[in-house]
């Protein structure tokens, strides 16, 4: 009885290693969707976190080629991450611009006004 207690688990153990990741085509989808976003906006490989972004991507293709699907889930995601990384940094910037042409105008106003006073 105990030997066969000691084979179920250890065929249970094997079982548990033998499980497969399952193929991670939604992250993917996610990733190259973030990717595409971050384009979209501006960024260009110029930004680190882009290039790192395609960089990962390519590698989680190349990963899921390989039937590597735990480790094409991983830099796919975080392919997803830098990409949106990169998009917030573009966005920041624009905002930030559009936010020193206001000052700008603001203040080239305030000088008009105060020269009709």
């Amino acid at each position: 009885m105990r030997n066969r207690h000691l084979c179920m688990l250890a065929l249970s153990l094997a079982m548990a290693g033998c499980a497969v990741d399952p193929v991670p085509n939604e992250q993917l989808r996610l990733s190259e969707q973030a990717v595409a976003q971050a384009h979209a906006v501006g960024a260009t490989e110029q930004l680190a976190e882009m290039l790192l972004a395609e960089q990962k991507l390519a590698r989680a293709h190349k990963n899921m080629a390989e039937q590597d699907y735990k480790r094409a889930r991983v830099l796919a995601e975080e392919a997803e991450l830098d990409a949106r990384l990169a998009e917030s940094r573009v966005l920041t910037v624009k905002s930030q611009e559009q936010l020193a042409d206001l000052q700008v105008r603001i203040t080239r106003l305030r000088s008009q006004l105060g020269d009709l006073q």
